[in-house]
């Protein structure tokens, strides 16, 4: 019994891992009632000329943070690297200018990897940085526009010294600040 209890555990936790469906379509009302497309339903709040905007997390288990968003809607999964280079270095200068004046220079940003979203809509994570929470895993970087995105992996960045750390090759990213 006790094994049998173990592989339910197990198969209920893989299928937590499970990447979200993502059929949000603007486009197609019953689409956008889907849970998962909840940050998408904002997106289409904005004007049409907005390129990015914020929202404090609703979560109320994560009272401190704030999430910043393209306006613009992705295909399928909403892929942060489906974003041009130019779109993502005003969303990454944008966010970090938000993270800094909530934070100073104790912010960090996170991406989570496209395995454990649960929201089509790309969005980062802003918040405080935890201490300690530093890897020996990441690249230094000058700006914003240097930010490397991988397809499907999450990342995680902060200040360190006059450039910034980015944790590449992971998933669960947002584990790294604050709640």
């Amino acid at each position: 019994m006790f094994r049998v209890s173990c592989v339910l555990a197990m198969l209920c936790a893989l299928g937590a891992l499970a990447e979200v469906p993502c059929a949000c379509d603007p486009a197609e009302a019953e689409s956008m009632t889907l849970r998962q497309c909840s940050l998408c339903r904002e997106a289409e709040k904005q004007a049409t000329d907005v390129g990015m905007f914020f929202l404090k997390d609703i979560n109320p288990r994560k009272p401190n943070r704030w999430l910043a968003l393209p306006r613009k809607h992705g295909t399928g999964a909403h892929h942060l690297h489906d974003l041009s280079r130019n779109e993502r270095t005003v969303f990454w200068k944008a966010a970090i200018a938000k993270a800094k004046e909530l934070w100073g220079d104790e912010w960090g940003l996170a991406y989570n990897g496209e395995k454990v979203r649960t929201q089509c809509h790309t969005h980062v994570h802003i918040g405080k940085l935890l201490k300690g929470i530093e890897t020996d895993h990441f690249v230094v970087v000058n700006r914003p526009e240097d930010i490397p995105v991988a397809p499907g992996e999450g990342l995680w960045v902060h200040p360190a010294g006059a450039g910034m750390h980015v944790h590449l090759g992971e998933q669960i990213t947002e584990t790294t600040l604050l709640r």
